[in-house]
């Protein structure tokens, strides 16, 4: 394997979660081996075969996401972002790590999932990235796996109140899988949506014709995703396991989530750029342009925005992933044409997490150092990669961003580098870029200029949530 050479980034400003002050980063073997004051003889005297100037700029440690879907399949179809595609696109935006899903599918272990998953990945990724594990059936010999899986280093397990037939898992089921993740030191993550109640209203609203994209949201109601999240809470309580409840959309969702997080207990909680940044409005709109912003939860009108502000800057919610499923309009997202049921569920979006948190700095809505917290080090304290992942200290691995927070960009599919033939942000003006960013010290976008590689990211085992240690 090629050796990196020695680096030094010189000039910026380094923001981590914990702090901001000038201090040049040097690198060595991949990983960071110390931060100097600019201008100190120990920086000075730093021997460097490669420096970058950040003059002007915030130097942060590579995005952590924790939640995408590559090469998901749904709906009779699949993501349209590859792993290559994905992992390269992650990059552009500045994050240099994601965490995948692995799907068990019905009848089959999780082993054989997981195999599925790595047959996928190996080789093609451009960044480092890990695996949650989706447990779509839920029975002695899955629970058994869970253990196996731990010890292996896929520490958190994804399971539905959604999607009956499909992913849903009964209460029944759920409690035996925290029961099991409160023994094995696994985390338990939760779609929270009422997927019987809601598939009652859908087959009603088919039936009076009501077959628009909006529908999707209307249907899937915001107590639906409350009702859920509260009896999620109420089961990890029972089972004595901590729970983290992805893609919250609802003021109600994140109310209950407030009030356990209140009592002390060790429940967490995801929001996503598409829930803070894009509304029902966007359903709304004409022609089928709707089916564009179909996901699960769904887009709510903009009212429940401010709660969802409100509970990252008290914590009440601690990572902003991007829940990425991309499914192209045309040929994918026009499967539901009449049926906003069959429409795929999910949106692009790991392109642009970082500069849409940024933008957030910017408007004044949280600061520097939470932008840092949300998009890096929590989610890498969350999924069992901290301090490897998502700071900039020494001996971390050098996955680090320049970035230019005067920068002025418009979103679009004409620019964006994801493997989807839209934008759910298109012209959108937000004010910051991603410049320049490393991968354990490798060059993979040098001054907007790609030059990754597939492959060179590495499979990460991780372990148990650090929030609970």
């Amino acid at each position: 394997m090629p050796r990196t050479p020695r680096t030094a980034i010189r000039g910026g400003l380094l923001v981590t979660a914990t702090d901001e002050t000038p201090a040049d980063v040097l690198i060595e073997d991949g990983r960071v081996a110390a931060l100097a004051a600019p201008g100190s003889a120990y920086a000075a005297g730093w021997t460097a075969e490669r420096t970058i100037d950040a003059t002007g700029r915030y130097v942060v440690p590579g995005g952590v996401d924790g939640h995408t879907h590559m090469e998901l399949p749904f709906g009779g179809t699949y993501a349209s972002d590859t792993f290559e595609t994905g992992t390269r696109a992650a990059a552009w935006g500045g994050t240099t790590t994601i965490v995948d899903f692995a799907v068990q599918t019905r009848g089959r272990t999780l082993r054989e999932g997981l195999d599925a998953w790595h047959a996928k990945a190996d080789g093609r990724c451009a960044i480092d990235y890990a695996f949650h594990m989706i447990l779509s059936d839920v029975h002695e010999g899955t629970l058994k796996e869970m253990d196996l899986l731990v010890s292996e280093g896929v520490t958190s397990f994804k399971l539905f109140m959604a999607y009956p037939g499909v992913f849903y898992s009964d209460d029944g089921q759920i409690l035996r899988a925290m029961q099991r993740a409160a023994g094995n030191a696994g985390l338990i993550m939760m779609h929270a949506e009422n997927g019987i109640a809601i598939d009652v209203l859908v087959e009603q609203a088919l039936a009076e014709g009501r077959t628009d994209p909006r529908h999707h949201g209307e249907v899937r109601r915001a107590l639906l995703e409350s009702e859920a999240t509260h009896r999620a809470v109420q089961l990890a309580r029972v089972a004595d396991c901590p729970l983290y409840v992805v893609h919250v959309s609802a003021q109600e969702a994140v109310a209950e989530l407030a009030r356990a997080r209140d009592l002390g207990l060790p429940v967490f909680g995801e929001t996503c750029p598409q829930y803070l940044y894009l509304s029902a409005d966007n359903l709304a709109e004409p022609d089928f342009e709707g089916a564009k912003y179909v996901c699960s939860t769904p887009l709510r009108p903009r009212e429940h925005q401010a709660a969802l502000w409100r509970a990252l800057r008290t914590d009440d919610l601690q990572v902003v992933s991007t829940d990425h499923c991309p499914f192209c309009f045309t040929g994918q997202k026009e499967l539901g044409r009449g049926d906003f049921s069959k429409i795929p569920n999910g949106l692009p979006g790991v392109e642009h997490r970082m500069d849409l948190l940024h933008q957030a700095v910017v408007d004044g809505r949280i600061s520097r150092r939470r932008w840092i917290e949300l998009a890096c080090a929590a989610p890498a304290r969350m999924f069992g990669l901290y301090p490897r992942k998502g700071t900039i200290a020494p001996g971390s691995d050098a996955d680090i961003v320049v970035y230019d927070p005067a920068a002025r960009q418009t979103l679009s599919a004409a620019d964006h580098h994801m493997n989807v033939d839209y934008s759910a942000y298109e012209g959108r003006q937000v004010t910051g870029q991603v410049r320049t960013v490393l991968s354990r010290g490798e060059v993979v976008l040098d001054e907007r200029r790609y030059t990754g590689r597939a492959g060179h990211g590495r499979y990460l085992p991780r372990d148990p949530c650090q929030y609970l240690t």
